[in-house]
């Protein structure tokens, strides 16, 4: 599967692998990657075309718009755990954009 890892593609990654199989928001993903929607959202959308994410729109409360919510699929689960091992990952992203975990 071709799907460049960058700095910013793996802090994506390592946001969904903490409580994996949870939905996850686009706003609570940017908060956590520190990301701008202009960077995120291009990312989310290679992964969902990939089939490494699963995509669904949250209908809330009436007058309350619909909610973009996100998941790792199986195949994407198994490609970020792959990943989370390898000497890219394990928090390059974070220190590419001076997040390191302390």
């Amino acid at each position: 599967m071709k799907l460049r890892l960058s700095p910013q593609t793996l802090l994506v990654i390592d946001a969904f692998l903490d409580q994996a199989e949870e939905w996850k928001y686009g706003y609570d993903l940017s908060r956590v990657t520190g990301l701008k929607s202009g960077t995120l959202y291009p990312i989310l959308m290679r992964m969902a075309e990939r089939k490494l994410l699963e995509t669904q729109w949250e209908t809330g409360d009436p007058g309350r718009p619909p909610r973009h919510m996100y998941r790792f699929t199986p195949e994407g689960l198994r490609f970020a755990r792959a990943r989370a091992g390898s000497p890219i990952a394990g928090g390059l992203g974070q220190v590419a954009l001076g997040l390191e975990r302390a």
